[in-house]
C-alpha cells in the first residue's frame, strides 16, 4: 500500500507491458528506476550490442517509451511523486506507483471544490415527537438487520461541510493530512490530474484515457484497501465490505451505503442505494400478488365459465384445428386449460393491475426523496458539473480532419487566422461538426432498424416452426393429444435462447455504433449508448411476448375461410381458455431464465473462466526466472490480476428489463414480482461480491442522480399503464365476461356464456380437402363450433360479425380509455401528494446554511482576535519589550506559520 520507504502512501497506478531491444542475460535486480523527484536507480538505455539496430517493433517500443518517459515527467512537474521498479528482465509488467503529497491534494481539493468536514458539528432533528418515537421502535426493532460498520453506530450527528480552500485551513479539523482526505478522495485527485496532463510526443493527446486507448498504458486504477480474506484482526474498509455486505450470509441486512459511497463513490454507492429501494419495494408487490394468485386458486370451483367448459353433459363439438388429419372435438377436453387460465383471469387481476400502477409511481417519488436524503448526506447539494474532458477518439478524429484541412490549404488557413486573429478562426476545426458526424447517425439509424428488423424476423421464424410443428405433430396419433403443450414449451425454449444470443450480440453493436458516432465526452458516449442498448434489448426481450398478447389468434380467420401463412399451414390460434395462460408460461419462463441463466450464471461463470484463462496465459507466457517470485505479491500485483472495471450500464440494464417484466405485462403474471424479489436477494450480494473481490477498484465519481436511467424508469411506468389496459381488455376475458352478465345474461350471472361465444359453422360448406380424414368422432356432426363472435350459417348474412362482436370491441375500447385516464389521474395525485424533498430534508438544508453563517462569523472573530492581541501588547509595552518583541516576531515564520510548516513537512520526502 506505501512506497518502499514504507511512509508515502500510494494513490495510484499506471501498469504498462515492456519489451527490451535484443535479449538481456544476467540476474535481475529489484531496484527503483524512478524515486519521487526522478533520480535514476540505474542506467535503463544501457544496452548491449543487440541494441544497434532497430526494428520495427522495437521502434515502436521505444516511442512508447519516450511518450512515458514524457508523460511520467509532466506528473512529476504537476507535484505528483512517482516510483517504479527497474526494468531488469527482457519484457515483462511495471507499476508506475503515484503518490500525491499534501500541497497537490489541497491545491486540487480548491480547484475542484471538494466538500470536506468542518471542526462545526450539529445534531439531526428526527422531526416531531411521534415521528421521533416511531423512529426509535423502528431502529431498535432492525438492531439484527443493521450492518456492524462505524457509519452506522452514530448517524444522528453530522459535520458542517464546506468547499476546501488553502485560505481557510482554521475552519477544518486537520489532525493529521495523511488521513484528511479518505483514499477515494485522494485517488480521485490523482485520476483529475492524470486526465488532464498532456503528452507532446503522443500529438499533444491529452490524459491517460488516451494513453491507455493507444496501448502506451495498459491499465490505470486505484488500489484497494488490501485483502478482503486475510486473516488476523486488522480491518480495512474492503475487508469491512466483505464481512457485512458481500457475502451471501449476510442476506437479510441491509446495506451499508455509507460505507460504499466512503469506499467506491457516489455514482456507485446511489446504484445500490437504487438497488436496494427497489428490492424493499419489491416486497408488498409480491405479498399482493401472492394474494391475487391465491384469490384465483381459492374461486376455481366457483367460476362459472370454466364450469361449463368441463361439463360433459354439453357436448360443444368444435371444428377441426387443422385441415386433414384433424379430427372434431369436445370442448370439454380443455378443461385443465380453462381451469388453469381462471388462476390469472380473474377480477383481481384488474385491482393488481392498478395496483402495479401506483406502485410503480411511489416507488419512483420514493427513490426522489431518498436521492435528496442522500445527498444532503453525502454534501451532493449544490455540487457542479465538473468539465469533462474529450475522449480519446474524439481528439483522434479532430486531429485527422485537421490534417486533412491542412493538406488542402495551409496558406489560406494561415492567412485566415492572421485576419480573423485569437482562437476564432480555428474554432470550427477544432470540433466536429454535423456533417462530420452525419455517416456515423446514418449507420446508426440503418444498424437500429435492421436489428429490430432481424428481431421481428426472428420471432416470425418461430412463429412458422409453431406452425409447421403442430401441423407435423398432428398426423401422427400418438402426438396429437399433446400437440399444444409441446408446441408451446420448444418455442418458448427457442424464443429464450435466442434472446440470450442476441442480448449479447446487440450490446456489442450497440457500443460499436455509438463509438463510430464518435461522442465528445464520456458522458455523452454513456447516454447514447445506454439508449441504443436499451432500445435494441428491449424489442429483442418484449417481442415474442408482445406477439403471444396482442397478435395471435386476432388472424386466423374463421372455418371455411382460414388464413394461411403458407400453402396448407394455417395461422395458430389461441386455446379454448384465451392466450392469456400461453402469455403467462411466455413470460414466466423468459423473465426467470434470463434471470438464472443470464444475470447469475454468466456473472458468477464468466469472470471466473476470464480470471482462470489470464492466470493460464501468464503462467504460459515466456519469461526470465524472478529471483522475488516467491515474495507474498504487492497490491498493485493483487490489483491487476482483478477485472477491469467497465462501468454500470449492464447492472442498470438487466434491472431495468426486470422492472419492465414487473410491471408491463403483470395483469397475465401476478407472480412476476415475487421471483424478481427473489432474483434480487442474490443481485445484490452477487454484484457486492463482483465489486469487493473480482474487480479492480473503480475511480470515484461524484454524481447527484442515477441519470437517464431516471427517465427511462419513469417512461416504463407510463407505458405499463397502457400495456396492461390493453391486456385486460383484449387478451383476458375480463370485458366479454362483463358485457355478457349485464347485457344478454338472463338472470345477470355468467350461466350460458360460453356458448355465448362459441359460433355455429355448418361443416357442409368447408373447402373441398380441408374436411377431416376418416373421421372417428362419435356422431354424425352437421354444425360444429368456433370461437368467435358470427352470425349463424341461417342468418340473412352467414359469418358475418355479429351485434354482439361490435358490444364487446366497443366495451373493449371504453375500458382502455377509462382504464388509462383513471390510473394516469391517481399516480398524478400520488406524485403531488409525495413531496420531492422531505420536509425534514429541507428544513436541515435551511438550518446548515445558517449554521454555516454563524460558524464563519465566530471563526472569523476569532482569528481577528488572536491577531489583535500581539499589536495591542505591542503598544502597551516599553522599548525592550519592543525589542523583544520583534525577535519573537522575526522567530514567527519558522514558529508560528501553519501553512510553511505543513510545506516543508509535506516535501520532506522530496528532499530526501
Amino acid at each position: 500500500m506505501h512506497f518502499h520507504d514504507t511512509q508515502r502512501k500510494v494513490d495510484y497506478v499506471l501498469a504498462y507491458h515492456y519489451r527490451k531491444r535484443g535479449v538481456h542475460h544476467g540476474s535481475p535486480a529489484h531496484s527503483l528506476a524512478v524515486i519521487s523527484n526522478g533520480e535514476t536507480g540505474k542506467d535503463r538505455h544501457a544496452g548491449g550490442p543487440g541494441d544497434i539496430e532497430l526494428g520495427p517493433l522495437d521502434a515502436l517500443e521505444e516511442e512508447r517509451r519516450e511518450q512515458r518517459e514524457e508523460f511520467e515527467s509532466n506528473l512529476m512537474a504537476a507535484g505528483l511523486e512517482l516510483e517504479k521498479d527497474l526494468e531488469s528482465k527482457s519484457q515483462g509488467s511495471v507499476f508506475v506507483r503515484i503518490h500525491a503529497p499534501w500541497q497537490v491534494l489541497a491545491r486540487e481539493a480548491e480547484f475542484l471544490k471538494i466538500k470536506v468536514p468542518t471542526k462545526k458539528m450539529y445534531e439531526i432533528k428526527a422531526g416531531g415527537s411521534i415521528t421521533k418515537k416511531l423512529n426509535t421502535v423502528l431502529q431498535k426493532l432492525s438492531v439484527p438487520l443493521q450492518p456492524r460498520v462505524p457509519e452506522h453506530s452514530n448517524n444522528r450527528m453530522k459535520s458542517l461541510s464546506y468547499p476546501f480552500s488553502r485560505e481557510k485551513m482554521y475552519l477544518y479539523n486537520i489532525q493529521e493530512k495523511d488521513t484528511f482526505f479518505d483514499s477515494a478522495t485522494r485517488s480521485r485527485i490523482v485520476h483529475e490530474i492524470l486526465k488532464r496532463t498532456a503528452c507532446s510526443r503522443a500529438n499533444n493527446t491529452m490524459g491517460i484515457n488516451s494513453l491507455i486507448a493507444n496501448n502506451i498504458y495498459e491499465a490505470a486504477y486505484p488500489l484497494h484497501d488490501g485483502e478482503y480474506d486475510s486473516a488476523g484482526e486488522d480491518m480495512n474498509d474492503r475487508k469491512l465490505l466483505y464481512q457485512e455486505w458481500a457475502r451471501y450470509g449476510v442476506f437479510y441486512k441491509f446495506q451499508p451505503i455509507d460505507l460504499i459511497r466512503k469506499y467506491f463513490g457516489e455514482k456507485i454507492g446511489l446504484y445500490f442505494a437504487w438497488l436496494g429501494l427497489y428490492t424493499s419495494f419489491l416486497i408488498p408487490s409480491s405479498i399482493i400478488g401472492v394474494i391475487v394468485f391465491l384469490y384465483g386458486c381459492a374461486t376455481i370451483e366457483e367460476d362459472i365459465p370454466s364450469k361449463e367448459m368441463c361439463d360433459q353433459q354439453n357436448a360443444f363439438t368444435m371444428c377441426p384445428l387443422c385441415d386433414k388429419s384433424c379430427d372434431y372435438w369436445n370442448l370439454s377436453s380443455a378443461c385443465r386449460t380453462a381451469r388453469a387460465s381462471h388462476l390469472f383471469d380473474n377480477p383481481a387481476t384488474v385491482f393488481f393491475s392498478i395496483f402495479m400502477a401506483l406502485w410503480a409511481t411511489m416507488f419512483l417519488e420514493n427513490w426522489k426523496r431518498l436521492q435528496m436524503r442522500l445527498g444532503y448526506f453525502w454534501d451532493l447539494t449544490g455540487i457542479e458539473e465538473e468539465e469533462e474532458h474529450s475522449r480519446p477518439e474524439y481528439e483522434t478524429r479532430v486531429r485527422e480532419k485537421m490534417l486533412k484541412e491542412n493538406d488542402k490549404s495551409v496558406v489560406q488557413k494561415l492567412e485566415t487566422n492572421a485576419t480573423e486573429g485569437g482562437d476564432d478562426g480555428g474554432d470550427d476545426e477544432d470540433k466536429l461538426t454535423w456533417k462530420d458526424r452525419f455517416p456515423g447517425y446514418l449507420m446508426s439509424f440503418a444498424s437500429i432498424l435492421f436489428m429490430i428488423a432481424l428481431t421481428f424476423s426472428i420471432v416470425f421464424g418461430v412463429i412458422v416452426y409453431r406452425i409447421t410443428t403442430a401441423a407435423a405433430l398432428s398426423l401422427n396419433k400418438a402426438t396429437r393429444s399433446n400437440v399444444r403443450v409441446t408446441v408451446t414449451a420448444t418455442a418458448v425454449i427457442i424464443n429464450l435462447v435466442v434472446i440470450l444470443i442476441l442480448d449479447e450480440i446487440y450490446g456489442a453493436v450497440a457500443k460499436w455504433l455509438t463509438k463510430i458516432e464518435v461522442p465528445k465526452t464520456e458522458q455523452t458516449f454513456e447516454e447514447r449508448l445506454i439508449l441504443k442498448a436499451f432500445l435494441l434489448k428491449f424489442v429483442n426481450a418484449y417481442s415474442p411476448i408482445f406477439y403471444v398478447a396482442f397478435f395471435k389468434g386476432r388472424f386466423v380467420g374463421r372455418p371455411g375461410s382460414y388464413v394461411y401463412v403458407f400453402d396448407g399451414y394455417r395461422m395458430e390460434e389461441c386455446a379454448p381458455g384465451g392466450c392469456l395462460m400461453e402469455l403467462c408460461i411466455q413470460l414466466s419462463i423468459i423473465m426467470l431464465g434470463k434471470q438464472l441463466i443470464q444475470n447469475n450464471i454468466f456473472e458468477i461463470g464468466v469472470p471466473k473462466l476470464k480470471k482462470l484463462f489470464r492466470k493460464l496465459k501468464d503462467e504460459t507466457e515466456p519469461g526470465e526466472a524472478d529471483p522475488e517470485h516467491s515474495k507474498p505479491p504487492e497490491q498493485w500485483d493483487l490489483d491487476y490480476s482483478l477485472e477491469p472495471y467497465t462501468g454500470l450500464t449492464p447492472e442498470y440494464m438487466e434491472m431495468i428489463i426486470q422492472f419492465g417484466f414487473v410491471t408491463l405485462f403483470v395483469a397475465s403474471f401476478p407472480l412476476a414480482p415475487v421471483f424478481a424479489l427473489l432474483n434480487n436477494v442474490i443481485e445484490v450480494r452477487l454484484d457486492a461480491k463482483k465489486f469487493v473481490t473480482e474487480l479492480r477498484r473503480p475511480d470515484a465519481v461524484r454524481t447527484k442522480d442515477i441519470g437517464i436511467w431516471f427517465d427511462i424508469l419513469s417512461g416504463i411506468g407510463k407505458f405499463s399503464v397502457i400495456i396492461n389496459a390493453f391486456v385486460i381488455a383484449v387478451t383476458s376475458d375480463f370485458i366479454p365476461r362483463l358485457v355478457y352478465q349485464y347485457s344478454y345474461s338472463h338472470n345477470g350471472t355468467l350461466h350460458g356464456f360460453v356458448n355465448h361465444t362459441l359460433s355455429f359453422f355448418n361443416v357442409s360448406q368447408l373447402k373441398e380437402g380441408t374436411q377431416p380424414e376418416n373421421s372417428q368422432f362419435d356422431q354424425e356432426v352437421q354444425f360444429c363450433r368456433f370461437k368467435d363472435y358470427r352470425e349463424p350459417p341461417w342468418a340473412p348474412n352467414p359469418y358475418e360479425f355479429s351485434k354482439q362482436y361490435w358490444s364487446v370491441l366497443s366495451a373493449r375500447l371504453a375500458f382502455v380509455i377509462i382504464f388509462q385516464n383513471l390510473v394516469m389521474f391517481l399516480s398524478v395525485l400520488v406524485d403531488w401528494m409525495i413531496p420531492d424533498i422531505p420536509t425534514d430534508i429541507s428544513d436541515q438544508i435551511k438550518k446548515e446554511k445558517s449554521l454555516l453563517v454563524d460558524f464563519f462569523l465566530k471563526e472569523e472573530h476569532e482569528k481577528l482576535r488572536l491577531t489583535d492581541e500581539p499589536a495591542q501588547r505591542s503598544q502597551g509595552g516599553g522599548d525592550s519589550s519592543r525589542r523583544s518583541q520583534s525577535g519573537a516576531a522575526s522567530s514567527a515564520p519558522s514558529a508560528l506559520s501553519p501553512p510553511g510548516s505543513r510545506a516543508s513537512s509535506g516535501s520532506q520526502h522530496t528532499n530526501l
